[in-house]
C-alpha cells in the first residue's frame, strides 16, 4: 500500500512545467471566481530583427550626436591620420563646469559608442587620472596638443608611467625616453 502511494506521488510530481503552465493559463484565479489569468500575447519581432540586423548597428547610428560621431571617427578611428594615440598630450573641455583637463593619454579603449580614454596629469605633486567617455554629454571638446615622440609609443597601455614620474615629465617635455 505504501509503495503504491510513493509511486502515485512520484508520477504527479514529475509532470512537466510546460503542461502545467498550459493547464493553468486560462483557469480562474484560485481566490476569486471572476478574475481570469490570460496568457501573454505573441509579439511579432521587428523586420530588422528577422533580417538579422541587430540592435548594436541601430544604436551606433542613432545614439551619438553628429559632432560626437565625427569626433569618434577622426580622433579614435584606427585608420584616421588625426587619431589620438597613447602618449599624446590631450586637452579636454567638460560641459558641467568651466573645467579643462590636460594630460597624457595612458590608454584608449575603442568600443564604438563606449570609446573611452584615460588621461593622467600631476597636479600639485599629486597624480590625477580621469577616464573620459567620448560619447558622454559632459565632454564638450577634445584637442590634441602634442603627438607622442617618435610617432608612437611601444606599448598600447602606458600604466607604467604611474610609477615613473621622470618618464612622464620627459614625455610632456617632448624629450627622448
Amino acid at each position: 500500500m505504501l509503495a503504491n502511494l510513493v509511486k502515485w506521488t512520484a508520477s504527479k510530481s514529475t509532470r512537466s512545467l510546460a503542461t502545467a503552465a498550459q493547464n493553468t493559463a486560462l483557469k480562474p484565479y484560485p481566490f476569486s471566481k471572476t478574475a481570469i489569468v490570460h496568457a501573454e500575447p505573441y509579439v511579432v519581432p521587428p523586420e530588422s530583427a528577422v533580417q538579422g540586423k541587430g540592435l548594436m548597428q541601430y544604436l551606433q547610428k542613432t545614439l551619438p550626436t553628429p559632432e560626437k560621431q565625427t569626433m569618434l571617427r577622426e580622433l579614435f578611428g584606427r585608420h584616421s591620420s588625426q587619431r589620438i594615440e597613447p602618449g599624446s598630450i590631450v586637452s579636454t573641455t567638460l560641459e558641467h563646469a568651466p573645467f579643462q583637463f590636460t594630460g597624457v593619454v595612458l590608454a584608449i579603449r575603442r568600443r564604438g559608442v563606449d570609446t573611452s580614454m584615460v588621461l593622467r596629469n600631476v597636479i600639485q605633486r599629486t597624480g590625477v587620472e580621469m577616464q573620459l567617455f567620448v560619447n558622454s554629454p559632459h565632454v564638450k571638446s577634445i584637442k590634441v596638443i602634442q603627438k607622442p615622440p617618435k610617432g608612437r609609443m611601444r606599448r598600447a597601455k602606458l600604466y607604467y608611467l604611474r610609477y615613473a614620474p621622470d618618464k612622464m615629465s620627459a614625455l610632456a617635455g617632448r624629450r627622448e625616453l
